[in-house]
């Protein structure tokens, strides 16, 4: 009862504003020494990406913005991305790549070598992806709509699968309080199938021996530590490695991940 009301008591709260830095392009030290007489920042705790802006800003009239420099990403969402231990000349797929944000926050790792493609069913996000990607100067990514004849034949290649779900999003409910009148538990079911559908859809990408990351931005265990035991014994994955974060007092927001292989 405890933890539910410090849950309840810390989602009526402002989310905190926090950027990741783009690795492509320059580094957390140089935009903080940039940036440390004009606005009020500090560096993240546990991420070694982000800035914290502690006032608002306009960030997107911002100069360093429009040249890619950085992206709004809270802390806990750039740590989840950090599962994503890709290497210069890989295999990326992030399924449920949305407008790009993880890709975004592992790209850098990759040195633009290899090959990441993002793959949704929505073409209109995509486009937003395309925007994204080519600001942040990410040059070895491809677009993969879910209706793609191409995808046939990525089937077993992929050295990395992301896939981050649609989910009950209760960890990131203070950016969204409508969704605090909005869910329904009969929506929790639902959500739990397809889950599970698209994470199956997902693995046949991967190659033997790779790694998939289930990711999502929920508190919920039926979504976080109940799937990923599904998966173990359903799909003969073993776990290398789980990620949790619970929405903090002017810290970052509730994720889970789960890095599984074969």
């Amino acid at each position: 009862r405890e933890k539910a009301e410090e849950f309840c008591a810390l989602s009526n709260e402002s989310a905190p504003t926090v950027v990741r830095v783009n690795g492509l392009k320059t580094t957390r030290e140089n935009l903080l020494k940039s940036w440390e007489r004009l606005y009020p920042v500090s560096p993240t705790t546990h991420s070694p990406w982000g800035i914290r802006f502690h006032k608002k800003v306009n960030f997107f009239a911002m100069k360093e913005f429009k040249e890619g420099l950085f992206e709004i990403q809270d802390e806990g969402s750039q740590l989840l991305a950090d599962l994503m231990e890709v290497e210069p000349g890989d295999q990326v797929l992030d399924y449920c790549s949305g407008s790009g944000g993880k890709t975004l926050a592992f790209a850098c790792r990759m040195q633009k070598r290899g090959q990441i493609y993002l793959h949704d069913k929505r073409k209109e996000i995509l486009a937003e992806a395309k925007k994204r990607l080519r600001r942040a100067g990410v040059q070895n990514a491809q677009l993969l709509c879910y209706d793609d004849p191409k995808k046939g034949q990525l089937k077993h290649t992929m050295d990395w699968v992301l896939v981050d779900l649609p989910c009950s999003g209760s960890g990131t409910l203070r950016r969204n309080p409508d969704m605090k009148w909005k869910f329904q538990r009969e929506e929790l079911e639902q959500l739990l199938a397809e889950q599970r559908n698209i994470f199956k859809e997902a693995l046949t990408f991967l190659k033997p021996k790779g790694k998939i990351v289930y990711g999502t931005c929920s508190v919920f265990p039926q979504e976080n530590e109940d799937q990923a035991a599904y998966f173990q014994k359903h799909l003969s994955l073993s776990l290398e490695r789980l990620f949790q974060t619970f929405p903090l007092h002017e810290g970052m927001d509730g994720f889970f991940g789960a890095r599984l292989t074969f």
